[in-house]
């Protein structure tokens, strides 16, 4: 009874409507019944009917009574996003504006954000005005954001480097002598430039002794911030304070951890391959000679890839050949290996 009633009330409503209502109404019920047959399950629109009922709300004031298929605010939602894309192809660039920077000066700028990423827009900028390039701050911003992708924050490598000059590294090892006794060797290496600041050999390794070569090491007041070592027991529990007095902080690698004294135990791999290897040792005397002889080759002598093929002490005087000279070889350890150089004839 109700829905006769309210199909009356359509009747009579359409009845006093304009043609024009009407007509437009029919096709709006007609777009829908084709949207609808068009899928079986949920009715899918094209962009041609999101056009449609955009232009339709702006072009019928009662569209809202003809729509079953979505909701109006969809259809408002369609025509602002119309809106805002009609005008952002209106707004395209169509003639010459302001030149874009060249592709070599945009890579400048990413680099120096990417090389310094503490420095802001403006500190760029300076350093470009001094390179002789004037950009502006707000150029400068545009491009190096694709280069800001990591949080501003120094590397591991550039924070290892400013503090390698004042890290020093301890360790031991054993060497076996021909009567089969132990000897051992205690080292401190710099870690900025591998270079051995002192050795030497104890048979046996008491606290004190490792305290005398903590002094030994250190005569001049040249001594580390930080000195990395391992847990052995010739570490006495006084030796923490002792060097702490002195303005040393010792730092414990994790245990069974050997690649936390990296530069240590390389230095030892280096004494074994290229010196202790090749020998038998006598006594405790031999072996501390033996040992000294190829520190000062090592320090002096001896190319470090890590250091550019330089050697601990530093880069030679690169003077050239002399007009009249010739090379000489003075040898190492019996001409075990051997250093060169120029002399005048």
């Amino acid at each position: 009874m109700f829905t006769y009633l309210w199909l009356a009330c359509r009747f009579l409503r359409s009845a006093v409507r304009s043609r024009c209502d009407v007509a437009l109404e029919n096709l709006v019920l007609r777009q829908q019944l084709v949207v609808l047959t068009r899928s079986s399950r949920r009715p899918r629109l094209t962009r041609a009917d999101r056009l449609f009922w955009s232009w339709l709300s702006r072009a019928w004031p009662r569209w809202r009574s003809a729509l079953v298929i979505v909701q109006p605010d969809t259809v408002i939602r369609w025509h602002r996003t119309g809106w805002r894309r009609y005008w952002a192809w209106k707004s395209r660039r169509r003639g010459p504006g302001r030149p874009r920077l060249s592709p070599e000066l945009r890579l400048l700028i990413q680099r120096l954000a990417r090389e310094n990423p503490r420095w802001g827009s403006v500190r760029i900028q300076g350093e470009l005005r001094k390179l002789g390039m004037e950009v502006s701050a707000e150029s400068v911003r545009c491009y190096r954001r694709s280069a800001l992708r990591r949080p501003p924050s120094q590397s591991w490598r550039t924070f290892l480097r400013n503090h390698a000059p004042h890290i020093w590294a301890a360790d031991f090892f054993t060497v076996p002598t021909v009567t089969f006794h132990t000897l051992y060797v205690f080292f401190f290496i710099t870690h900025d430039r591998r270079r051995i600041v002192h050795l030497n050999v104890t048979a046996y390794p008491t606290a004190e002794w490792v305290w005398r070569q903590m002094i030994a090491a250190t005569p001049w007041g040249e001594q580390p911030h930080y000195l990395l070592r391992d847990r052995d027991r010739s570490y006495s529990a006084a030796f923490i304070p002792r060097a702490a007095r002195v303005g040393i902080q010792t730092i414990l690698t994790p245990v069974q951890a050997p690649k936390a004294n990296a530069i240590a135990e390389r230095l030892v791999g280096t004494l074994r391959r290229e010196c202790l290897d090749h020998m038998i040792v006598v006594n405790e005397r031999h072996l501390c000679r033996v040992l000294q002889e190829y520190a000062a080759h090592y320090n002096r002598g001896r190319p470090h890839r890590s250091l550019g093929l330089e050697t601990p002490t530093g880069p030679p005087a690169r003077a050239g050949p002399p007009e009249t000279g010739r090379i000489v070889a003075r040898p190492v350890l019996g001409g075990l290996h051997h250093d060169y150089e120029w002399v005048a004839a």
